[in-house]
C-alpha cells in the first residue's frame, strides 16, 4: 500500500516538471520570435506608432506655425505697400511754396 501514494507522488512531481520545462519553453519560444519580428521590423525600416504619433503633433505644430507667419507676412506686405505708396506720392507732389 505504501508503493501506490509514492508512485502518485512521483508522476506529480514529474507533471510538474514536464509543465514547468513547456512554460520555459513557451517564454523562450516567445523571446526568439519576438526577437525575429523586431529584427524584422528593423529590416523594413517601420517606425513605432510612439513616434509616429509625436511626429504628426510636430508637424501640425510646424504647418500651424507656418500659417501665423504667412499671415504675418501678407500684413507686413500690406504695410510696406502702403508706405511705398505713400513715398511715391510724396515724390511726384510738387514741392511746397515758401
Amino acid at each position: 500500500m505504501s508503493d501506490r501514494p509514492r508512485f502518485f507522488d512521483d508522476l506529480a512531481g514529474v507533471a510538474g516538471g514536464a509543465i514547468s520545462a513547456l512554460a520555459g519553453l513557451r517564454e523562450e519560444a516567445e523571446a526568439i520570435v519576438r526577437a525575429r519580428l523586431d529584427e524584422t521590423i528593423r529590416k523594413l525600416d517601420l517606425v513605432r506608432r510612439e513616434e509616429f504619433e509625436a511626429v504628426a503633433v510636430l508637424a501640425a505644430n510646424a504647418r500651424s506655425g507656418q500659417e501665423a507667419a504667412e499671415t504675418r507676412l501678407a500684413e507686413m506686405g500690406a504695410r510696406l505697400a502702403t508706405l511705398e505708396a505713400r513715398v511715391a506720392a510724396l515724390e511726384t507732389a510738387p514741392p511746397p511754396e515758401n
